[in-house]
């Protein structure tokens, strides 16, 4: 290509300005990364571990998305990046804040003892290598006297935390513990095999520092602690999950969904890399990042403000197993890993159906350069069945429409398992997030013929041991605006009296947080949280309009107070935490969780008893499963499916949904299925307006 065509070329580029909540582009990652390596010597070897947006403050931002809401000129806000790093192989892990705007790193900071990064895929990969590498290793696996071409896995995991710091356990120093298995030594080739039913008893524990192993422990397989040395492996048939070994149902017809005119929802950049989606009368902006993945930001309905910031904050999942080396076992995937880094590439046909539309993210390598993560959300609408429905029994006619859902879904593969994770958006002004839990259970060798209370035999040798998922849903609310307070509702029997001489009278009763605190459901009294904004009142019954958050009954922490499980999983004891708003509080476990000790969390920031009653507040809301593995759970575990809801209450003067047109023939175009051979007796069709809507003959009282 000539100058002169480069020229041209380059002119008619869209160049879309950076905004302040746009994720950071390929350019501004590889800019923050140079301007942390010219801050060090030339020959100092950086591992970068993330190089994210360092989002504006609030205070910036609100003047700015006013004035972007109103149409006036916005106040510049400096760009800037967080970047997270060590110095290769040390301990010495730094955190920085790099002016993109003024080109300069603002700050460097070396972090204490005890606070380490999360792991990358890089180093994953090495230390799955050295695990299987090192002589002393292989001295251990050809004890078992396994058959020639056998293929070994090795399955790193964050070592965990129990506050032991003597030598060679020691969980001060950042640490990987390894958990072996080997595929079907009748099938090695298979790469795909399920190797989770083949566990080994040799658990290799690597250095992130050195990237040697430091130790191997070998693993009880018994009611006990007790350990064995490695002997011969007994091989037990396999349980695969992969299609090719699977005799396939054969009876199941094509169900496509089909939009012949297309979605109705839009995406346009707001930024280089932030998208700005409307559909309905919903419109909000979408970011990512190497943590939390998805995050919605400045969420509107009709024109009125909702939600500032919405993400999937954290999740724990800790294990039950109480014997060394599994009581460490307590995994903080977005903190350990990122749900970002770890998204899948979702694909047509596979992850979403429909008319589909993908937005791709950029994150960082390890050595500060881009890293491209195509299709790592994928929106679509979907039928979630009637929204409303009524039938006049006088006149036979039926006014009914359907209940359609804007989706915005990712999914992220943490080694074993699968979560699948998506913001739901309907036509009646709620918002639902959904987590459907699937993949494969993480599993342990156990000796043939033994049952353990803390655990599952999925498999013959193999033991799935019982684990919560803990999730943590952050909520900054900007319900009509920025100032907004907590309440909960609880119904009451009223008392037996000459008003309510039949006893069948309750009320209910309101109650507003004060300060900052973790709070629990309670289904005996009906209790509702909501996020309320006192200063705007509906014009109707002159209640302060509010979202109330619908969240389903979890068991919360098991561990007792005093382990680390409990310490570091600090939004695992409460459904509910209401926190003031600080800055650079946006996740319930602590910035730090990989082999964290606790107390820089949320419990920890509810602790300081701020003021939370009309004021700028945030809400943790926690659910989650107490996954007691079933033997259905393997190979491959169905969706186990969580969801949290937040639906107007006296928002609105009226059901939101009345003007979505009513459902029809000639827009649906249903058809009768092969397999209906008649009407039922006593019903007809019934032509309103040009329509057909199914009406029963016999319907008068």
């Amino acid at each position: 290509m000539s100058t002169e065509q480069v020229l041209v070329s380059l002119a008619k580029r869209t160049v879309i300005p950076q905004h302040p909540l746009g994720p950071l582009t390929a350019a501004e990652i590889s800019e923050s990364a140079r301007l942390i390596k010219g801050s060090w010597p030339s020959n100092t070897n950086v591992h970068f571990k993330s190089i994210t947006l360092q989002e504006p403050k609030k205070a910036q931002l609100l003047p700015f998305l006013a004035a972007e809401h109103s149409g006036r000129r916005t106040p510049t806000v400096e760009r800037k990046s967080f970047v997270l790093y060590y110095i290769r192989n040390t301990d010495k892990l730094h955190e920085a804040i790099v002016n993109l705007s003024l080109g300069k790193v603002e700050s460097n900071l070396r972090l204490g003892p005890y606070v380490h990064s999360p792991a990358d895929g890089d180093e994953i990969v090495k230390v799955e290598k050295i695990a299987l590498e090192d002589e002393k290793v292989q001295a251990e696996i050809a004890k078992l006297q396994l058959p020639e071409g056998t293929v070994l896995i090795s399955d790193p995991w964050i070592y965990g935390s129990d506050g032991i710091d003597d030598g060679l356990f020691t969980d001060a120093k950042r640490m990987f513990q390894c958990f072996l298995y080997i595929r079907d030594p009748n099938n090695a080739s298979e790469a795909d095999g399920n190797h989770y039913a083949m566990p080994l008893t040799i658990s290799p524990v690597v250095s992130a520092e050195t990237m040697t192993v430091t130790r191997i422990d070998i693993l009880p397989t018994g009611v006990d602690n007790t350990i064995r040395e490695p002997s011969p492996y007994k091989a037990h048939p396999p349980n695969e999950y992969i299609p090719e070994a699977q005799t396939l149902r054969t009876d199941i017809k094509p169900l496509n969904v089909i939009q012949p005119e297309g979605a109705s929802f839009t995406v346009k950049n707001f930024s280089e890399q932030g998208h700005e989606i409307a559909w309905q009368k919903w419109d909000f902006k979408v970011g990512f990042n190497l943590r939390e993945g998805m995050v919605l930001y400045d969420v509107h309905y009709d024109g009125r403000p909702l939600f500032y910031r919405l993400s999937l904050s954290d999740m724990n999942i800790p294990y039950a197993d109480p014997r060394h080396p599994y009581h460490k076992k307590a995994a903080f995937d977005l903190g350990d890993a990122g749900a970002g880094i770890m998204a899948n590439n979702l694909q047509l046909g596979c992850d979403c159906l429909g008319s589909i539309h993908y937005l791709s993210a950029i994150l960082n390598d390890d050595k500060g350069e881009p890293l491209h993560m195509p299709n790592c959300v994928c929106i679509h609408e979907q039928d979630a069945g009637i929204g409303w429905k009524h039938t006049n029994y006088r006149t036979g006619r039926a006014a009914v429409v359907r209940n359609r859902e804007l989706v915005l879904q990712s999914i992220i593969t943490v080694s074993n398992y699968e979560y699948i994770l998506a913001f739901q958006f309907n036509q009646a002004g709620e918002v639902m997030y959904e987590v459907r839990a699937t993949g494969i259970l993480s599993t342990q060798p156990i000796d043939e013929g033994i049952t353990v209370p803390w655990g599952t035999v999925v498999h013959p040798g193999v033991l799935a041991a019982h684990h919560q998922h803990i999730f943590s849903l952050r909520i900054d609310p900007m319900i009509d605006g920025p100032i907004n307070r907590v309440v909960y509702d609880e119904a009451h029997p009223m008392p037996r009296s000459d008003f309510n001489p039949h006893g069948v009278g309750y009320t209910v009763s309101e109650t507003p947080v004060t300060t900052s605190c973790g709070l629990d459901q309670n289904w005996d009294v009906n209790r509702i949280f909501k996020i309320q904004n006192a200063g705007v009142k509906n014009p109707i019954n002159g209640k302060p309009v509010a979202y109330k958050i619908m969240a389903p009954p979890f068991q919360k922490m098991l561990a007792d107070k005093d382990s680390f499980h409990f310490k570091r999983a600090e939004f695992a004891d409460h459904n509910i935490y209401v926190t003031s708003y600080k800055d650079d509080e946006l996740y319930a476990g602590g910035k730090y969780t990989n082999q964290s000790r606790g107390g820089t969390g949320v419990r920890s920031w509810a602790d300081r008893k701020d003021n939370v009653l009309d004021d700028d507040i945030v809400v943790w809301v926690q659910f989650g499963i107490n996954h007691v593995p079933r033997i259905e759970d393997f190979p491959v575990m169905p969706c186990e499916i969580l969801k949290v809801a937040l639906k107007p209450v006296n928002f609105f003067e009226k059901n939101p949904a009345l003007d979505v047109p009513q459902s029809v023939q000639s827009f649906n175009k249903s058809v009768l299925a092969s397999v209906n051979h008649g009407q039922e007796a006593g019903e007809g069709v019934v032509e309103k307006g040009g329509e057909l809507c199914c009406v029963k003959e016999s319907s008068k009282l």
